[in-house]
């Protein structure tokens, strides 16, 4: 199978490539296709693989507030570029969504059949690529997830150690609450959700939730620095608001004998894996 990866310099694009390892892979940077450009679609057609996998996004929650054309060209626009070459070739296409598509104002875990309601320019733009995807393909698998961290130094996990290192105390929130994932778990579960014609919405994230500041306390405590003056804080000022309480209910994908460990048990492999 000849597997194309968007976005495959970044974390979960590494993961991917290592967990289809055995197929014929082709590696997709920005580089190697910008999915802003008009010409995105054709060439990716031209490359004719068997499946598309379209990890590229703008990510950057804040950043995505602060340049919301941006957010869109990318998320939104780009993700139609990917779908019209899927639809040319009769691709399937696995597109990564994410938890900002609700708006975390729900007490119980959200199934994926449950209303989506952004409330910041990141969901919404990732919102309108699911919304693409349905409008061109029948064959896709929309798979979203939280809070991902994993190869390289841009995820949560080692900006809170790089913040210990440079910072005699640190405050994190108890109010936003997820399910740290880590993308080594999330790449292997998307390998064991494509041995199913099963196509649709899906929620895959490592199991169990905990809040920003329980997070970072167990990723201080894994690194050896537990005496380290982590502090409990409400406050909450960044350009974007992110869903306070958007847990995702691994609904569907458990029906097919698919879920991903524990948040904790992923955290501690990070930590024993990571270089």
């Amino acid at each position: 199978m000849r597997v194309a990866i968007t976005g495959a310099g970044g974390q979960l694009g590494r993961s991917l490539l290592a967990i289809f390892g055995d197929e014929e892979t082709l590696a997709l940077t920005k580089a190697d296709l910008d999915i802003r450009s008009d010409q995105a679609a054709e060439r990716l057609a031209a490359l004719r693989p068997d499946l598309v996998i379209h990890t590229a996004a703008m990510t950057d929650v804040d950043e995505c507030e602060l340049h919301p054309d941006e957010a869109f060209e990318i998320n939104s626009q780009g993700t139609q570029r990917v779908a019209q070459a899927c639809q040319k070739i009769r691709a399937p296409l696995v597109y990564i969504s994410t938890d900002y598509v609700f708006d975390g104002q729900r007490a119980e875990p959200y199934p994926e059949d449950y209303p989506p309601r952004p409330i910041n320019v990141y969901g919404r733009s990732k919102l309108e690529g699911e919304k693409q995807i349905q409008d061109l393909l029948t064959q896709f698998y929309i798979v979203r997830s939280a809070w991902l961290y994993g190869p390289g130094n841009k995820n949560f996990v080692e900006k809170t150690l790089r913040r210990a290192e440079g910072q005699p105390e640190m405050h994190m929130v108890t109010t936003q609450v997820g399910s740290p994932t880590y993308t080594w778990d999330l790449a292997a579960g998307i390998r064991r959700l494509l041995a199913h014609n099963d196509y649709g919405i899906f929620h895959l994230t490592n199991s169990g939730y905990c809040s920003r500041y329980q997070w970072a306390r167990k990723i201080l405590e894994l690194a050896g620095k537990s005496d380290y003056p982590l502090h409990p804080s409400t406050e909450y000022q960044r350009p974007a608001q992110p869903p306070l309480h958007a847990i995702l209910a691994n609904i569907k994908a458990a029906a097919l004998g698919i879920t991903l460990r524990p948040w904790e048990e992923a955290l501690a492999a990070y930590f024993r894996e990571r270089t």
